[in-house]
């Protein structure tokens, strides 16, 4: 697999039936996280931890840092945090695939430099099951 761009790794929230990417983010990073479930017992061929497959909780993260420059955008970032509602939005890595389902908006950082651009950042926590589509 060839390098891939940065830039084209998206962050995009729902506005109806669409979705539209974040503007500024010049920062991205999503884990996908699934916990283990430790089923060792006195009984385990010597003495080695043991996993139980498929009990553990699976989740993903979303992390995001930017520049404003596209108020409708910025406008459903706001409105999600301010009512703690969950939006869908899709994730979309270069020749890997989109993740799509339930976010819940868990941070909202604002800052800037007395010389220097406005800034952002946003933490998404998955609030439900994503799907996944291969690119």
């Amino acid at each position: 697999m060839a390098g891939q761009k940065g830039r084209d790794v998206l962050i995009k929230i729902a506005d109806g039936e669409a979705f539209v990417t974040i503007a500024g983010i010049r920062a991205k990073t999503i884990s996908l996280n699934a916990r283990s479930v430790d089923g060792t017992s006195g009984e385990s061929e010597g003495a080695w931890r043991e996993l139980i497959a498929g009990a553990g909780v699976k989740s993903a993260s979303v992390s995001g840092a930017g520049v404003f420059k596209d108020a409708a955008s910025d406008a459903l970032i706001q409105q999600a945090f301010f009512s703690q509602a969950v939006k869908a939005f899709q994730l979309v890595i270069p020749d890997f695939g989109v993740l799509e389902g339930p976010f819940l908006v868990e941070a909202l950082d604002y800052s800037g430099d007395h010389d220097g651009e406005a800034a952002f950042a946003i933490t998404l926590a998955s609030a439900g099951a994503l799907s996944f589509e291969t690119l």
